[in-house]
Order: structure tokens, then sequence, then C-alpha cells
């Protein structure tokens, strides 16, 4: 199968290398010229507990010279969607299908204004991958991946995508109602990311404090509300979901958090931000995510003179 990894930072790479190894034909493609250029130059090195290995895989500034695609797998940032968009179709042509496992809201929608949404599918996984430098990351942690189809059409291309990523060493399984799974990992977002991204903190640090343990229960139960007011169903215990979750990554830093440190754009607008303007529209007060998102926002505006915010 011929695959484009459209987003190759930590996990963009990390599928790619696994679906490479499994014996697929993969492209990565990223904007960030250094890590393309070390990973053509030297190959892409994944650290894997005490093991290193050198994954020899072509990656590509951008679509040009690419082949087309029965899968293209987007792992963007949220604000980088429309342009991924844009390339997934392309890539794509007539015949291939388009995985968005991207964090947040408004992403599926985006892929299926351009690819179609019969073709676009969505989903979460718990794989957890780091960036250390150019040309290489780290293989943080293996869990589960869920996909479904975004418009509930024909599940084929879901069935297939989940059998070629499990092919992989990356268990895939295919749900009927992907948004409820959407959902669940976004208010693990809602309560964890903007909390730790502020306050500097790892994950499991909002456990050490009731102040920090009540903005992120605040969070989420406001999101929750959001979600119940549209029919997601959402798991009435999602608060202690998102504090086992919280415990059981306690010495990683979030992925928002990890943005801050490095002065890059957050996923606030597809997170908490995104919740918030739901809630305005549904008129559900949402004032925690509103005040989460506002620090979030001020915080990123005034690192704008980092070029890695310009990506």
């Amino acid at each position: 199968m011929n695959i484009a990894i459209i987003g190759a930072g930590a996990m963009g790479s990390l599928f790619g290398a696994l679906l490479l190894e499994s014996g697929h034909d993969v492209h990565l493609i990223s904007r960030d010229e250094p890590h393309v250029g070390v990973i053509n130059e030297r190959g892409l090195a994944i650290e894997r507990g005490n093991d290193i290995r050198i994954i020899a895989i072509p990656a590509h500034f951008n679509i040009d010279g690419v082949p087309l695609a029965d899968l293209c797998i987007v792992f963007v940032k949220s604000p980088d969607t429309a342009a991924a968009a844009a390339d997934a179709a392309r890539l794509a042509g007539p015949a291939g299908a388009v995985l968005t496992l991207q964090n947040g809201l408004g992403n599926a929608e985006i892929l299926a204004d351009a690819a179609g949404e019969e073709r676009v599918m969505a989903g979460t996984t718990a794989h957890g991958a780091t960036l250390i430098g150019p040309g290489m990351i780290r293989h943080a942690g293996v869990g589960p991946t869920v996909i479904g189809m975004w418009s509930g059409a024909d599940p084929s291309p879901a069935r297939r995508a989940a059998e070629t990523l499990t092919g992989a060493g990356i268990e895939t399984a295919v749900a009927e109602d992907i948004k409820s799974v959407i959902w669940k990992k976004l208010l693990i977002n809602v309560g964890i990311n903007a909390v730790t991204a502020l306050t500097g903190v790892k994950n499991g640090g909002i456990l050490d404090l009731e102040e920090s343990r009540w903005l992120c229960r605040t969070a989420v139960k406001e999101a929750a509300a959001v979600a119940g007011a549209q029919g997601i169903d959402v798991p009435p215990d999602m608060v202690e979901t998102v504090f086992k979750v919280a415990e059981a990554t306690r010495e990683n830093r979030s992925s928002m958090g990890q943005d801050v440190d490095h002065r890059r754009r957050t996923e606030i607008d597809a997170i908490n931000g995104a919740v918030v303007e739901m809630a305005q529209r549904l008129e559900i007060p949402a004032p925690v995510n509103k005040t989460l998102t506002a620090l979030i926002r001020t915080l990123q505006a005034h690192y704008t003179d980092s070029p890695e915010f310009a990506r």
C-alpha cells in the first residue's frame, strides 16, 4: 500500500516508520526542514527503552514528487489542517482514503470538505512519541488506536486502514460512533493540556493540589455538558478517567505544555477553545474553559517573535 504521512512530527514519524517496517511504501511530509534533512541524510532514529534503531524512510518538505497514496494519515497541528487537507485531497487522488489522528475538534470536517466525507476517517491513538531533535524521536508508550468513518458511510475504508495499522503493530479497532470516541479523548485533553501548559507542571502535577484538581474537574464537566447537549455519548465518570490518565502519565509533559515550552503554536482553539465556541452557541456556561483559553492565547501571543511560532 502507498501511504503518505502528512505532518511527520513525533507521532507521524513513528506511524510512518512502523508502517514502512511492515512492508508498505511510505512517504513522510513535514514543514520542519531540519527534520526532513536529517531523515533523508541519516535516516529516522527511533529510541525505545535502551534501544535505538535507524529507519531509512523518504521525507519531503512538500508533496511535490510524492506518489498518489492509497491512504493519507494526517498528524499536523490543528491550525495547519486546512493546508494539510488540500494536500491530502491531491495525494489521495480519486480513490485514496484520508485518516486524521489529530487532537481536538474540527479537523475531520475540514478534511471532509476537501476530500469528500465518504473517504474521510477519524480516530484517536494512545501511542506516545516525543520529538527529541531533528531526525530523532522517542517511542514513549503503546496503546490502542480507534478509528471510524466520519460520515457513518460504508465502513470498508476504515476496516482496511485498521487491518493495515494492526499489521504494522499499531493495534487498531473500528468504532461505529467515532464522534463519541473523539469527544472522550477531547475531554482528557481539556482537563490536562491547558492547565499543565500554564503552570509548567507535568501531567501528574495536576493531582497534587485541590486547586489544580478543581480546574481540571470543572473544565471537564463544562465540556461534558456541551457534548451532552449535542447528543454525544460521554461516560458519566469522565472526571475520574481524566485523573487516572494524569496519574498514569504523571511524568509526561502534555503536548500543549511542550508547545509552550518550545514557543510553538498550541492547539488551544481546537480543544478548550472549541468547547467555548460551542458553549456560547448553545448558551451553556463554560467560564473555566473560557479563562484557560484566554490565558493560553495571551501567553501564545507574546512569543510570536519565535521562529517556531511562525511554522
